[in-house]
């Protein structure tokens, strides 16, 4: 049978509540963030319209390799992605196992000795977060991946890191939010902030506005271009990744893995997804121009393999042509860019059908059943933005995740609703600082392990 991907078919909205005069708070952007979001809003007691311009989950959200991982994080990031690994675990109970949670852990495997030793001071730093990492020599290294046909001299591993299913689960999500009272409503762009004394006031929508003291931006690689409407700059770009699914295969038995090359994990429905490591696709634009200087740092530390491709094509977040500033009145880029959709690299997707059966030969001959590219939201730091904006009191910003989203989804939802909220996250987010890019503090880039 032929494994189907909901987000890449074109199906009619799910989500199409009417919009009310006004709620407690409004959630920009229905990946995973902004659904856990308005989730966990909702269970604080909050009255909550979340509102979406295409498909709930249909870009980054339910593109990424589905893994929810500690392993590699950034030192503040760990408690975050601690607590959401339990609240996916709570939230699979809720939605009666539909979010194809499963405990694989997740292996990074060493092709050198430099590789395994970045390895182990990541693993000597994140000592005492309650990590359950471990590094693996050659030979436990080959018997957990099950004696690959790979020159791997060792590896860390995280047994209690976890998977799901991106584009079953977000979704699911959703769902469960609307049966707790959440309002969601689907191909519903919002055009900017209705602004009035210097705070929000509310929403401008295209389909009308609506009344509110708060809002959460969480729009992903959008969330740039909305926040630069309103006078907030932030050096956030978007660069492409690319994801291939195979059919079913005999099942290896091994961690989600990722070495120099290609990352891959077993799937729900008996097939693998593969992605090559590390590899990422920036089209230039203006912002990618404008906020080169910030990014050498990082490009020059030769820590991505980061290609840059021709200019954005017309209506993506970066062209060259789309609008920075629009009125209430006038239809958005985000009407005219309903999915950010940027298909996938042909010649890596064929790379990767032929990397794994060389690790694996029993696999066989694969096939991608289905291939896609997905814009990940990136800084430079590598650190996302969760934060208050200073300049528009009523507004939270949670964005640039560099890839971690998914997996940290439930954690930074639970922590964003309670900014909006008024409440203690009761975690640091000195390191999510807005204020880090223009207040003259070093970024000092998260590790990339």
């Amino acid at each position: 049978m032929r494994v189907r991907f909901p987000f890449l078919l074109p199906v009619a909205p799910e989500f199409a509540a009417d919009l009310p005069e006004a709620v407690d708070l409004v959630v920009i952007g229905g990946g995973v963030i902004g659904v856990c979001t308005a989730l966990y809003s909702a269970r604080g007691g909050a009255s909550v319209l979340l509102l979406e311009k295409g498909r709930v989950a249909a870009e980054q959200s339910s593109r990424n390799w589905g893994w929810i991982r500690v392993q590699g994080r950034d030192l503040a990031e760990i408690p975050v992605a601690l607590e959401a690994q339990g609240l996916w675990t709570a939230l699979d109970t809720e939605c009666h196992g539909r979010l194809g949670l499963a405990q694989l852990g997740v292996a990074y495997l060493a092709g050198s000795e430099a590789e395994m030793a970045g390895f182990e001071g990541w693993l000597e730093a994140a000592r005492g977060t309650g990590v359950s990492s471990r590094l693996m020599g050659r030979a436990e290294m080959a018997r957990e991946m099950r004696y690959p046909h790979a020159g791997w001299c060792g590896g860390l591993l995280t047994p209690t890191d976890m998977k799901g299913e991106p584009w079953v689960a977000v979704p699911e999500l959703a769902r469960l939010a609307v049966s707790e009272g959440v309002t969601v409503r689907e191909r519903c762009a919002v055009r900017g902030l209705d602004v009035v004394g210097g705070k929000v006031a509310g929403v401008v929508t295209e389909a009308g506005r609506v009344r509110c003291d708060r809002v959460v931006l969480a729009g992903g690689a959008w969330s740039s271009l909305f926040l630069r409407r309103h006078g907030v700059d932030i050096p956030q770009l978007s660069v492409r990744s690319t994801v291939c699914a195979t059919g079913r295969v005999a099942d290896l038995g091994v961690p989600a893995s990722v070495d120099g090359e290609i990352a891959f994990r077993r799937r729900a429905d008996g097939g693998y997804t593969l992605a090559p490591a590390g590899f990422a696709e920036l089209y230039a634009g203006p912002d990618a121009l404008r906020h080169l200087p910030v990014y050498l740092k990082l490009a020059l530390s030769d820590a991505f393999d980061v290609r840059l491709r021709e200019p954005q094509p017309a209506h993506w977040p970066d062209a060259f042509g789309t609008p920075r500033h629009w009125s209430g009145a006038e239809e958005s880029p985000f009407e005219r860019c309903r999915i950010l959709d940027p298909g996938p690299n042909r010649a890596r997707v064929t790379d990767l059908l032929e990397r794994f059966p060389m690790l694996y030969p029993q696999v066989g001959k694969v096939a991608a059943q289905a291939a896609w590219g997905g814009m990940i939201d990136v800084l430079p730091d590598v650190v996302p933005v969760v934060d208050e904006v200073e300049t528009l009191p009523g507004l939270v910003v949670c964005t640039g995740m560099c890839g971690h989203g998914f997996g940290a989804g439930p954690g930074f939802g639970r922590v964003t609703a309670d900014l909006a909220l008024g409440r203690d996250p009761g975690v640091s987010l000195e390191r999510f600082r807005l204020g880090r890019f223009s207040d003259g503090s070093p970024l000092v880039p998260g590790p990339n392990i």
